[in-house]
């Protein structure tokens, strides 16, 4: 099964949002801030990324952008996730690097939805 990296600082929805993904059979890693998150990519080699945009360190606006300006992470499918929607945020998320958004709280079905989009669209 795929290997989702979760980038988010709130200790209460990381232990959510991982539980609930790893009973849908993903393997699931965590980092706590956009910095961890980066350097975790390349040890843990993630299927696809879920990158919080209100990190401490490195926000996910950088993050994902380095990860879409490096030849070997531009591939990995990233979802932003903003408790913050406010308009202009999907496009801001997408104009980054995203390659989708998703707002919180998060609603459970839609995000595996959009996960499911996403891998099934790098595996091409």
């Amino acid at each position: 099964m795929a290997k989702i990296l979760l980038v988010e600082d709130n200790e209460m929805n990381r232990d959510m949002l991982s539980r609930r993904l790893e009973r849908k059979g993903f393997r699931v890693v965590t980092a706590v801030d956009g910095e961890q998150g980066l350097n975790m990519v390349s040890s843990e080699k993630p299927d696809l990324i879920l990158m919080d945009m209100s990190l401490p360190v490195i926000d996910g606006w950088e993050a994902t952008r380095r990860l879409k300006s490096s030849e070997t992470t531009k591939k990995i499918p990233v979802i932003s996730l903003t408790a913050h929607a406010m308009a202009g945020d999907r496009e801001k998320a997408l104009e980054a690097g995203a390659d989708d958004y998703d707002t919180k709280p998060v609603e459970f079905a839609r995000l595996l939805e959009k996960i499911e989009v996403q891998l099934k669209k790098a595996a091409q």
